[in-house]
């Protein structure tokens, strides 16, 4: 996405979550001593995460070509399906004055093979940044000989937005990340400096210390000199200066709950249901007609109408005879007047592409007001974009999809109050006029030829980045699942082996 004049890094943000107020953090008030400034502060982290995957293509060497074992201890986790690790309990501080931050996390993760005689061991991780710059270090062991406090990859947060998670954490996603000079080194020499590494997540919450316990106001320095001078003038009678009686304990306008429904593209979905698996993950669920997704965060201002929200949970579709596996998550809606934008996380096995432009939205006939405290987009009309359909494409024939082309619309509910009913809204699919059939996969024919159900003249589905030689899957044209659902395809797949 842009880049703001301000970069917006980690060290930075932490110290924004005093303001983003859902842990009440506060920083301690340090008196000057003598005269003379005082030292800047330092806030305590703790509650910490580390998600990295170190670089994806080794773990599949690990266990695939090198027959081999991974292994994570100690308060490491690895994530199923050969996913990335979690190394928790990271403590640490945040310095005021150079914003500075350094995280150490527990956990360890074990690469071994005896067939290719090797045994990586990485423990006693730790994040440090500073600026727009950072670095993973950890102790690195390799065949038994231990070097300590490396530099293992080198982080890059020019571009890294803070996100808000569970009680107040401060969250920096898919941080890039580089093997380093001396991570190479220690990886035996099978990658180089600079190689680009797994991105990693973390997510880190500033620690509830003693100092507002103790305010420093010292108002019982002189408890009896007048103490009837001012006798408190009941502030308390301004509590809900803003008239909203029903909500006291928020803002005016802020979104407490919400939900996404969407199914992607009905012929996609059919296609994938021939032989292929959808799976939901991270609170999103599966739907008549799609997947709904819950509410992370979003602000609504329905006078100037705009939305600005973003939605948790992940779909993923896997069709392993052909080659395809595509996670969709970290939906965010922009929604501006007429117009807005659907944003998504792609995720093949080549790698993660985040914050694609996936669909334009036509909101010309939505409603930005509030009904019941709920603001409804209701079956917005949603389309490819150029990179929206670029997700799909195949390295040899490019996407079947086209800018423009439409998919299925998109449902968002945000409520303002705990109580208010969010709609059950079914995703509903509109792949072209949404007509139970002419000959047309779901209405449109799927490669934007003109023909009957078939994948495009090139018959090429998703290249979903298998790092194999994808998938060219050949369209078997016309033959219908489900009045105008779907075709069924056949596949003609290589088999390859890829270590980076």
């Amino acid at each position: 996405m842009s880049r703001n004049r301000r970069p917006l890094v980690l060290a930075a943000a932490v110290a924004t979550a005093v303001t983003l107020g859902a842990s009440a953090l506060t920083l301690p008030a340090l008196a000057a001593v003598g005269g003379g400034k005082a030292a800047p502060p330092k806030l305590e982290l703790k509650d910490g995460t580390l998600d990295w995957g170190l670089k994806e293509s080794f773990r599949k060497y690990v266990v695939g070509m090198a027959h081999g074992t991974i292994e994570a201890t100690d308060g490491a986790k690895q994530a199923a399906g050969n996913g990335v690790f979690t190394f928790t309990g990271g403590t640490g501080t945040y310095d005021t004055g150079t914003h500075a931050t350094a995280t150490a996390f527990k956990g360890a993760v074990r690469f071994a093979s005896t067939a290719h005689r090797f045994d990586i061991k990485i423990a006693d991780v730790k994040v440090r940044t500073e600026g727009k710059t950072g670095a993973i270090q950890a102790d690195v062991t390799l065949n038994g000989a231990t070097q300590n406090d490396i530099d293992l990859a080198a982080l890059d947060l020019s571009a890294v937005r803070p996100g808000q998670g569970e009680g107040g954490a401060m969250t920096f996603k898919d941080i890039p990340a580089t093997l380093t000079a001396d991570g190479a080194k220690a990886f035996n020499g099978m990658y180089q400096a600079g190689d680009k590494l797994d991105p990693a997540t973390l997510t880190v919450k500033a620690a509830t210390g003693t100092p507002t316990d103790k305010p420093t106001h010292k108002p019982t320095d002189k408890p009896t000199d007048k103490p009837t001078d001012k006798p408190a003038p009941t502030p308390t009678r301004t509590v809900t200066p803003t008239g909203t009686p029903t909500t006291p304990g928020r803002p005016a306008g802020r979104v407490v709950d919400g939900s996404l429904s969407w199914g992607l593209k009905k012929s996609f979905r059919t296609y994938i249901s021939s032989g292929g698996k959808v799976t939901v993950a991270g609170g999103a669920q599966k739907i008549s007609g799609g997947y709904k997704f819950p509410h992370a965060k979003a602000s609504v201002d329905s006078g100037a109408k705009k939305v600005d929200a973003s939605f948790g949970g992940s779909v993923r579709f896997t069709y392993k005879a052909h080659g395809i596996d595509m996670k969709f998550s970290d939906l965010k809606v922009r929604a501006n007047g007429a117009k807005g934008t659907l944003t998504v996380d792609v995720t093949t096995p080549k790698g993660m592409n985040n914050n694609v432009k996936f669909a334009t939205l036509d909101l010309s006939k939505a409603s930005y007001q509030a009904k019941g405290d709920v603001v409804r987009l209701t079956k917005v009309p949603a389309a490819f974009t150029a990179a929206g359909a670029k997700q799909f494409a195949n390295g040899t024939v490019g996407s079947i999809y086209k800018a423009g082309q439409r998919i299925d619309p998109v449902t968002v509910a945000l409520s303002f109050s705990e109580g208010a009913e969010l709609p059950a809204v079914a995703a509903e699919a509109a792949d072209g006029t949404g007509a139970t059939g002419s000959g047309s996969v779901g209405g449109d024919t799927v490669g934007g030829g003109t023909g009957t159900a078939a994948l495009g003249d090139a018959g090429s589905l998703a290249a979903t980045g298998s790092g194999l030689p994808s998938a060219v899957l050949l369209g078997t044209a016309g033959a219908a699942v489900a009045a105008g659902a779907g075709a069924v395809y056949a596949a003609r797949r290589r088999r390859g082996t890829e270590l980076a």
